[in-house]
């Protein structure tokens, strides 16, 4: 009787736990026999000891070379108890491999575009590691990219099998065939495939090929060129990678002898945002150019794609079109770049692009000369908000058909089957993606209108400021206007200065209380009263919002349901002869992943996308009415800009003038002062203006004259309140002698 299980001096492993099968071998679940770790163990088949010993070797020695966080750490290489050759012992990917993820039903539209950056990164990582050992992979696909999981809960995809790995320097070149056909280089798979007996040999680029079908198949969950029949049509295989022309990056034939549907970009069911779609596109084309001398190099690829991952990412939601946009900018750009960036992908003109993070212009948050690198962090959950002031419209982003449930037909075919409950669970998944991305819409749309609405209260807690600091500067005007006027009063011309300016700052005041009335009415209103936050709040309640009836979580259910069926039907189809009991469940199955399906199709239709629409078109009443508050309020602070300007322009004048006459003063008081020195106080006569007694053409005379008449009325003002004075204290004495008096004749009757 054979065991499952093999072993070698130091570790141990089970047959029937299969990680993977090659052409050369196969790959198991194993364990240290000291310590308990679980391992994965190569083992290799007859065909593979048929190969050369140096070729045998030659992986051996690869592994041995190599030491890099994203390749497939090497723990031993031992020999096989049973005689059977090496086994190779390596670190376990619990994961799997990343074919086995892009399988899975969920990935059916390529991997979610974090997961997508994730294997960027460690396949270039990997890949330029192995490079700097002048060695070349020759089949790398995704089988050959495992996922593991470290202690920390951290995902890192690891580079393995190096079967078919050698050293090869950058322009050393090869003549052997490896690799799997679909990932293979158009020189490579004319050889290999197609047997045609080309003298021709290969170069270390080979491998930039293979990763650009690699990145396409993750991105999109489909290989890039696709003749109709799949393998079975090489010879539209070869023509599709040799004829497409530069920069298309996918070809595809749906019918048999069909046309050749080319593509330049990436396609709609591409989880990839617009702005990482717009780097990754140019990358893959690189990649995927059948032309040695158009294809990227290694420093190239490398280059680029440490240029995608270093770029400063600032998540945006834009409201008018109720989308999430991502920008990749170069960490030393700036404002002005953000708002290029903003324009190439939403057309929002600049002027009207109104950008907000937490409740504040976003150009405050930031100087417009700080680099991007400097910006405040953003998340897919806590964006920036983009309003068109232009437009008050909302209008949900259109989105690619959704792919039909599959109808299961009558009977019991169990191979069918399970790839019928495949599709079906390919298309749940994809409904749950868009119940719970309307759902995260839900939660956007009414996070902008809270920031909207704080954003226009403190725009008009501002504006109340300014304003109660413009009737401050008011009051202060018209006390130094009436303090000018009265030194002003001997002044003919000065005083007809101050008249003139304080009329016009009459004028001005009246104008402005017809602007600072709004102001106090829009305060009240918005602010104190905050009846906009609370006529939203109240449309909000009506609406059955995604969020309120937890959509998200109700999909997921469904799917899971449709996922459980899925794996009875592999069950069933691993089983193949199933009795007739396992037939009526396997009816039962089919009915209902049918009947899970409709629901899933009628939450997302019925229930969550109309809940959205209506939430929208609330948001654009909503929003035209905020608008106009805004625009009133951007009116008003030029209104209220525009009386700052004039009061502290009548300010300047008046203390201009008053500077202009304490000089003048204190020039003629140098006359006075003689004047007064003189012990005859009085002359016998005191010229005044206009009495024929002055010679009317002196001005300066006149002015002195003037003067001393002022200083005259000066000293007696003072003398009259020293008397007053006098008096008073007088009169305070004579009632306390007459109090005196009086208290002194009640005692002596007493």
């Amino acid at each position: 009787m054979n065991s499952f299980l093999r072993g070698s001096m130091n570790y141990v492993w089970c047959t029937t736990s299969v990680l993977g099968k090659g052409a050369t071998g196969a790959v198991f679940q194993g364990v240290n026999k000291h310590n308990g770790e679980p391992v994965a163990v190569k083992t290799f088949n007859q065909l593979s000891h048929m190969r050369p010993p140096d070729v045998q070797m030659r992986e051996f020695e690869v592994l041995r070379k190599v030491n890099h966080n994203n390749i497939v750490k090497l723990l031993d290489i031992e020999d096989d108890q049973e005689g059977r050759g090496k086994v190779i012992v390596m670190e376990l990917c619990t994961g799997g491999s990343l074919f086995n993820i892009l399988d899975d039903p969920e990935n059916t539209y390529g991997l979610p575009q974090r997961e997508f950056l994730l294997v960027l990164e460690h396949l270039s990582a990997g890949m330029k590691h192995l490079r700097d050992n002048n060695l070349v992979h020759r089949d790398l696909k995704p089988g050959n990219i495992m996922k593991y999981i470290s202690e920390d809960g951290q995902t890192i995809y690891k580079l393995t099998d190096f079967g078919a790995a050698r050293e090869l320097g950058e322009n050393q070149q090869f003549a052997s065939l490896y690799g799997t056909e679909e990932y293979l280089h158009p020189d490579m798979y004319e050889r290999a495939v197609l047997r045609k007996s080309i003298n021709r040999s290969f170069t270390a680029n080979v491998d930039l090929w293979s990763i650009g079908v690699t990145l396409y198949h993750v991105a999109t969950g489909n290989l890039p060129f696709r003749p109709y029949g799949g393998r079975k049509n090489k010879e539209t295989m070869y023509h599709i990678t040799t004829k497409k022309a530069p920069g298309v990056i996918s070809g595809t034939q749906t019918s048999e002898n069909g046309p050749i549907e080319w593509a330049k970009t990436l396609p709609a069911h591409c989880q990839l945002k617009e702005g990482l779609k717009y780097l990754v596109t140019p990358l893959l084309a690189g990649l995927l150019e059948e032309s040695q001398g158009r294809m990227w190099s290694f420093d190239k690829f490398f280059f680029e794609v440490q240029n995608i991952l270093n770029k400063t990412v600032l998540h945006i939601f834009y409201v008018n079109r109720a989308t999430s946009i991502e920008v990749y900018m170069e960490p030393e750009q700036t404002f002005v770049h953000l708002r290029e960036h903003i324009l190439a992908q939403t057309d929002v003109p600049q002027p009207s692009q109104l950008l907000l993070l937490e409740n504040e212009l976003f150009e405050r948050k930031v100087d417009a000369n700080t680099s991007a690198r400097g910006y405040p962090p953003t998340d897919p959950i806590n964006p920036v908000m983009l309003f068109n002031i232009e437009n008050y419209n909302v209008i949900l982003p259109s989105e690619w058909d959704l792919p039909k449930f599959p109808t299961f037909p009558n009977g019991i075919s169990v191979e069918n089957d399970a790839s019928l409950a495949k599709v079906a669970c390919s298309v749940g998944h994809e409904c749950k993606r868009r119940v719970e991305n309307l759902s995260l819409l839900d939660t956007l749309m009414n996070k902008a209108v809270h920031q909207f609405s704080g954003f226009l209260s403190g725009l008009l807690v501002n504006l109340l400021k300014r304003t109660h600091h413009l009737e401050e500067i008011e009051g202060l005007i018209c006390e130094l206007g009436k303090m000018f006027e009265v030194a002003a009063s001997n002044h003919e011309t000065y005083q007809k200065v101050a008249t003139g300016i304080l009329a016009t700052y009459e004028k001005q005041k009246s104008e402005f209380q017809r602007v600072s009335e709004p102001i106090h009415q829009l305060y009240a209103r918005f602010v104190k009263e905050e009846s906009l936050v609370r006529e939203w709040n109240s449309g909000y309640r009506a609406l059955r919002t995604p969020n309120k009836n937890r959509d998200s979580e109700k999909a997921k259910s469904l799917v899971d349901r449709l996922r459980d069926s899925w794996q009875h039907m592999l069950r069933d189809r691993a089983t193949r002869a199933l009795t007739y009991n396992d037939e009526q469940f396997h009816v039962l199955e089919k009915v209902k992943i049918a009947e899970t399906g409709k629901r899933l199709k009628a939450l997302l239709n019925d229930a969550v996308r109309q809940a959205v629409e209506q939430e929208a078109e609330c948001l654009a009443d909503w929003y035209k009415k905020a608008q106009t508050i805004f625009l009133q309020t951007q009116f008003l602070l030029k209104d209220v800009g525009a009386y700052v300007d004039a009061m502290y322009d009548a300010r300047d004048q008046l203390k201009q003038h008053r500077e202009d006459l304490k000089e003048e003063i204190s020039t003629d008081g140098e006359v006075s002062t003689t004047i007064a020195a003189n012990k005859s106080m009085v002359p016998p006569t005191i010229p005044t203006v206009g009495d024929g007694t002055a010679n009317t053409g002196d001005k300066g005379s006149t002015a002195r004259h003037n003067q001393y008449k002022l200083l005259c009325f000066m000293n007696m003002y003072n003398q009259i309140k020293d008397l007053h004075k006098i008096l008073q204290q007088n009169t305070d004495l004579l009632a306390a002698t007459k109090g005196l008096l009086q208290d002194g004749a009640e005692k002596g009757t007493t």
